[in-house]
Formats: C-alpha cells, structure tokens, sequence
C-alpha cells in the first residue's frame, strides 16, 4: 500500500470547479496583486482568527520579518524564541541585526519553556516569539503574564496553528502580531506561497499594510522602508474557496490522530515510541502527527520508505547549531531538549483524507519494525 506523507489530490479535484470559477474571477478583473478577493480574504481570515485585522503578504516568512520590522526590532535588540523550528523562524530576526535568544523546548509539546523565557528576559529583550508548533499552542496565557508584566511584545509564529486554540482564543489573536503561511502542506494551504499577519491593533495594522507595499500608504509616497510582500489575487481567490473547509479538515486531522492512538494501543506500542502530547485546554489542528522515536528514528524511517509510506523529520538540526548561525557561539549541549527531539522525533502521515486501511497499514508496519 502506497501512505503518502501528503496527498492534496483529493482535496483540490473535489474543489476544482470552485477553484476554478474563482481564479476566473480574478482573470475577469485582472486584478492580480491584492485587490478584492484578497481584501475580502482578510476581512474573513480576522473573523476566523478572533481580531480586528488580517493582513495578507507573500509568505509566512515574510509575515515574521514584516512583524518584527513593524516593532522596530534591529541591531542591539534581542528576540526570545525557540531553537526547535523552522529556519525562517529565526531569520526574521537576523536579517534585522537583531539576535536570537534561544530558549530550550518542553519535551512533551516540543513548544518552548515558558519559565526558560521568563529567566532570559532582560534590557535588550524586543519581542518574544513563540512558536505554536505542529498545531498546538504555546502556553500562551502564562507567556502574556509575563509579557505584560515586562512590556514586551508577543509574535506569535502560528505557521503551522490557523486555528489551534488556548481557553477559546485562537492563535494570532493574543499577542501583538500572529504570523501565519498558507504553504501548500498547512491546514489552510494555497497553491503556491502565501501568508498574512492578524493583529487588534489599528496602528499596528496600518504599518503592516504599508511595509509589505516598500512602507507606502500612497503610491510613490514611503513612510518607512518596507519590501514588497504582497499577496496575489489567485492566491486569494483559491484561499476564499477552502477557508469555509478549514474546521471540518482540521477536526478530521484531530479524528485521525485520535484513531492513531487507538491503533498504537492495539499494537502495544506505548513503550518503543511517544505519541504527541495535548495540552488541556487546547484545540491541536494536528498540521503535524509527531512520534518521538528513541535510539532507531533513522531505522524505522528506513523501513516505512520502503514499505510506501512517507515520513519527514521537523526538524533534523535545532536552529542554534546550524552553520548560519554559528557566529553565535553555541555548541551542542546547549539545548539539550531540542537536540534531543531532533534525533527522535518523526513525523506521519495525518491528511484530512487519510483512510483508516492506510492508518492501520502505517501502524501495521511500525509494529512490524520493532518485533523484527
């Protein structure tokens, strides 16, 4: 049996006519950068969210630099976040001159230690950026505590959490700035690269907008020095037809996770591997099902590839020991929990059209591995 790792097949031949109605309306206007269906998106996409303003752009690389460029981060200033991500996670942050304070992860939730943030704050501290990792949020209530207490912006990284919620409030809707990509693989995905930026703050949003148009309000007229990070109108016509999708997609990732776990038992396989940890309190989207797989992760990867089914490691080498980033002087050991979970951890199959045959084959496999 062939388990792709994603399979969006399904998904966009269900949604073809659909599709491709909308992407004629944007023919018919020729309005193919922002324009309505883009600003129609947004005034759907903050709804969703829980705040006043969506704020469409490029990429969700791009919403974190647009983030942190609106907070006037730069040279001498210094960003609280997670070691245990995506590259653009901290890049955002280097390319302004700023630096990254690293924090170790909890190795349940593979989200940061909020305690850990606590003790690194300091004079220099600018933002603070958790990332809401796999679907779950960071303990964001805890995090705003402090925050507060020291004056200190949030940027939520909700790439991979459109939403994932904390007692009800959703990702992007409890710090300053939520940073989002609709990248093909999320729960919300485009059809190329794409993201946006939620805030409740209306200064806030108004410089986003301008940042993303080279910081200008009015053409030809720059207020601040922005880049050019701009959402398109197909983007925003395909987004428009799967953004009224999204919650049933999502609660079907959760039914797929819930029948892992069901699986895994039958199998007795508590003891060779861990199954993600949710938080109470939380609503996970599962953009990811994550097993952390001590001593033979390489090996079972190895043996479900051959088997046809597709895996992937988030992320192979933590941030802080990447060769970028090496003129920040840290070596291994630094961190030991995301180190960690970078060695173990593997990732399976969880697509809203995953069917239980394929669940059960993944499973099937894996038992399979360990009574070798």
């Amino acid at each position: 049996m062939n388990v792709p790792l994603l399979d969006l097949k399904e998904q966009n031949q269900q949604l073809r006519p659909e599709i491709e109605a909308a992407l004629g309306r944007v023919l018919d206007t020729n309005a193919f950068i922002l324009g309505g269906e883009v600003a129609i998106l947004e005034e759907e996409l903050a709804e969703y969210c829980g705040t006043k303003h969506a704020i469409g752009c490029a990429s969700g690389s791009d919403a974190l630099l647009l983030a942190m460029m609106a907070l006037d981060v730069g040279p001498d200033d210094e960003v609280i976040t997670t070691p245990y991500s995506f590259f653009a996670t901290v890049s955002a942050i280097t390319r302004l001159g700023a630096g990254p304070v690293f924090v170790d992860i909890d190795p349940e939730t593979y989200n940061f230690d909020v305690d850990a943030v606590t003790a690194n704050i300091n004079k220099r501290t600018k933002a603070v950026q958790p990332v809401h990792l796999y679907g779950q949020c960071a303990e964001m209530n805890r995090l705003n505590i402090v925050c507060r207490e020291n004056a200190i912006p949030i940027v939520e990284d909700a790439a991979q959490a459109i939403g994932a919620e904390e007692n009800g409030q959703r990702a992007g809707a409890v710090g300053q700035v939520g940073c989002f990509s609709f990248y093909p693989s999320k729960n919300l995905g485009g059809m190329g690269d794409g993201g946006f930026m939620t805030t409740d703050d209306d200064e806030l949003a108004e410089r986003l907008r301008a940042l993303r148009v080279h910081g200008s309000k009015e053409r030809y007229y720059h207020k601040w020095v922005g880049i050019n990070s701009r959402l398109d109108g197909f983007q925003g016509a395909v987004l428009r037809v799967k953004l009224p999708h999204l919650d049933t997609w999502s609660d079907k990732r959760k039914a797929n996770a819930d029948r892992y776990r069901e699986l895994f038992a039958e199998q007795r396989l508590d003891e060779k591997l861990s199954l993600p940890v949710e938080r109470p309190n939380v609503r996970h989207i599962y953009n990811q099902f994550v097993v952390r797989v001590p001593d033979v992760r390489d090996e079972l990867r190895e043996f479900l590839t051959a088997a046809g089914i597709g895996t992937d490691v988030y992320y192979p080498v933590p941030l802080h020991l990447q060769e970028c980033f090496a003129y920040l002087g840290h070596k291994e050991g630094d961190f030991p929990e995301a180190e960690r979970a970078a060695k173990e951890t593997l990732a399976l199959p969880i697509y809203p059209e995953l069917t239980w045959k394929q669940q059960e084959y993944v499973v099937e496999q894996i038992a399979a591995f360990f009574n070798r």
